[in-house]
């Protein structure tokens, strides 16, 4: 029997919220269709308990990560599953990326009780987000808006959105309709006009480096065109040393094995325009997937983006 073939016992480490362990159930129930004993290790990592600063301050997605690497790292569970866009550019050393499963609709959803798109709110309306990305974004498209910081799962969100302390918030669309809460998104927005962050919307399976049992065994549920279209994306922001911390957008789409890169950098502080890159390149490989992210970096840095050195990030 091949290593891909035999069936394994899995526990897979997962964070508490709702939407993250509507991902690792997903993931179980693939594996288990494989034939695989597979359980779910709850956890509450940083990221869920530190709700009062923006992620930028605190120290980044990988708080969001930290503690299922290390359940993995002791033995406690042998997979995690990830919001790929939460998952830092750069592993730890000993473990890898095994999975990047099909992605979902990449998008950002506008969602609002009383308004039916962005055009649709007053002057000066209250929008609840706290990815710089997407505020840099906002500005651009509606510069009389006030951005509001805005943190907690989806639940929460929602909730204080309904409670009225926002007149809108902007959301990941693949995390509502996973969740079933499609009938809460008035609006999606265009990539063109609100370019996503990279990865958005794609599930990513960490392991230990070492596991090539498990790695053979999660081959079947990985989407190479998913895969390769976030490894460049995630390539832009790792040359631009980005993090959470870095109004960064990269977004890419794939038709035909040709892969088309788009890229925004904005200014947080509105003192200067958006620059944005893109670019496409025939695609078949990993590292001719990051090459195009590379380039595309290059290119944001030339038209005045401003990074930070990989090295000292």
């Amino acid at each position: 029997m091949s290593l891909q073939n035999a069936p394994l016992s899995i526990v897979i480490a997962t964070r508490e919220s709702r939407l993250a362990l509507w991902q690792a159930e997903h993931v179980q129930a693939l594996l288990r269709a494989q034939g695989h004993q597979v359980e779910l290790l709850g956890m509450t990592t940083k990221g869920d308990q530190i709700l009062d600063r923006s992620l930028s301050k605190v120290g980044g997605k990988g708080l969001f990560v930290k503690e299922l690497e290390v359940a993995l790292e002791e033995g406690r569970a042998h997979i995690a599953v990830h919001s790929l866009k939460d998952v830092p550019m750069e592993l730890p050393e000993g473990f890898a990326l095994a999975c990047v499963m099909e992605r979902e609709d990449p998008r950002d959803a506008f969602v609002s009780p009383n308004y039916a798109n962005i055009d649709a709110l007053p002057q000066g309306a209250v929008v609840g987000t706290s990815s710089l990305r997407r505020q840099v974004l906002l500005q651009a498209l509606r510069p009389d808006l006030k951005i509001e910081p805005l943190r907690g799962n989806l639940d929460t969100r929602l909730r204080k959105l309904d409670e009225g302390q926002y007149d809108a918030i902007v959301l990941a669309a693949a995390g509502l309709k996973r969740l079933g809460l499609e009938s809460r998104i008035r609006a999606t927005f265009a990539p063109t006009a609100m370019l996503p962050a990279a990865g958005q919307g794609a599930l990513g399976i960490e392991v230990r480096s070492d596991r090539q049992d498990l790695i053979a065994a999660l081959a079947p549920l990985a989407h190479q065109p998913t895969w390769l279209t976030v490894a460049a994306e995630r390539a832009v922001s790792r040359a631009m040393g980005g993090s959470c911390s870095m109004p960064l957008a990269a977004h890419g789409t794939f038709t035909g094995g040709v892969l088309q890169l788009d890229a925004a950098w904005g200014d947080v502080d509105a003192q200067a325009p958006l620059v944005r890159a893109a670019a496409s390149a025939p695609v078949t490989t990993l590292a001719q997937a990051e090459a195009l992210g590379d380039a595309i970096a290059q290119r944001l840095r030339a038209g005045g983006a401003r990074g930070v050195d990989p090295a000292h990030a």
